[in-house]
């Protein structure tokens, strides 16, 4: 007999398809992703990071453009869905508070913070918030340190804690020798996160649902990691090849044209281990040829800019914007697997029919 899969649970929200849409910077995933997913039942994400790329003053003025464009996305899948809705804010970020502030005032649902970690993310919170937080963390150690710091200075435990696995695009949380290392796969690393997090379940006496992430692309990967004991995945890279992801036709190309070998390990400007599809940028960066540009804006804490080849936002500006000769795209090691541009909707039934499939 053929299964539907079960319904997230985090708090008093469900999401009756246990998906969440990963959080996709610079443009990726913004409102018009973000409300399709949230449409179909799972949780829609917009990407904090670089919001304010669409608006006018953006170089003039980065924080009040990023801010007025988190509260009109915020405001836009609101209008165009009654599902649950969260956003994606790196710690790392220069204006992390102003931005989670920011999403606490529009009545969000889920705050996703990762990159770094949110250690403080709680003490935003004011008494009438009903915004769920969770955390995103690479080991069973993070979420430890996260849960235990937020119970005992804040007296508030995590809602739900999202495990990114080595296999997921954009930045990772891995030192480059982690990130094929047999030992970190996402399958190991599970185990260990749902012991940590357990104790603190036990003490906020309510569960804290562990969702799974990183290289999870079809229904057959979902139904696999909900058996070994994650409450949901977290899917990203799937969801740029539809029609509703928010970057231009170019970006998706990208995807639709990648090969396995063209998933590529960079070492971004920020600091860390990044995942993108090589092309002629990445190749000019990697042969040293320097890309000049001037700092518009630190938006990265950890980023070194003076040293920099090239500017990674601008980089991931154009390549939303269509520009692939000017930027790169991010992305997870699955994205060569994709063939066609569909609906979301489509989309979400094939992923069904994969599940129920694993099922049997």
């Amino acid at each position: 007999m053929r299964e539907a899969p079960p319904p997230l649970r985090i708090g008093h929200l469900t999401a009756s398809l246990p998906i969440v849409q990963g959080g996709m910077g610079v443009g990726v995933s913004l409102a018009g992703l973000a409300s399709a997913v949230a449409n179909e039942g799972g949780i829609g994400i917009i990407a904090g990071a670089g919001i304010g790329m669409t608006q006018p003053d953006m170089f003039r003025n980065f924080e009040a453009a990023n801010l007025r464009a988190l509260r009109e996305e915020i405001r836009r899948a609101r209008a165009r869905s009654a599902g649950l809705l969260g956003v994606n804010i790196m710690v790392a970020l220069t204006n992390f508070g102003e931005l989670v502030k920011a999403a606490l005032d529009e009545g969000i649902d889920f705050i996703f913070s990762g990159a770094g970690l949110p250690l403080d993310l709680p003490r935003f919170r004011r008494g009438g918030d009903c915004t769920k937080l969770v955390p995103i963390v690479s080991s069973g150690r993070g979420a430890r340190v996260i849960a235990k710091r937020w119970t005992e200075r804040y007296d508030y435990a995590p809602d739900a804690v999202v495990l990114e696995g080595p296999r997921a695009g954009g930045h990772l949380g891995f030192r480059p020798e982690q990130i094929a290392d047999p030992a970190y796969t996402l399958e190991r690393l599970l185990p260990d996160v749902l012991a940590e997090i357990q104790p603190f379940a036990a003490q906020a006496g309510r569960p804290i649902p562990v969702i799974a992430g990183g290289g999870i692309y079809t229904g057959a990967d979902m139904h696999r990691f909900l058996r070994l004991g994650a409450a949901g995945v977290q899917m990203a890279t799937r969801f740029v090849t539809t029609h509703e992801c928010d970057a231009a036709p170019a970006f998706k190309e990208a995807y639709l044209r990648a090969t396995a070998e063209d998933l590529v390990i960079i070492q971004s400007p920020v600091g860390m281990p990044g995942r993108a599809i090589q092309n002629r940028f990445l190749a000019d960066v990697l042969a040293g040829k320097r890309m000049p540009f001037a700092c518009p804006y630190h938006c990265i804490i950890t980023c070194d800019h003076m040293n920099s080849p090239y500017c990674i936002a601008l980089a991931l500006i154009n390549a939303q914007r269509g520009r692939m000769d000017h930027g790169f795209a991010f992305a997870g090691e699955n994205a060569h697997r994709a063939t066609e541009i569909v609906s979301v909707a489509a989309l979400v039934q094939t992923i069904l029919a994969e599940y129920q499939a694993a099922s049997t």
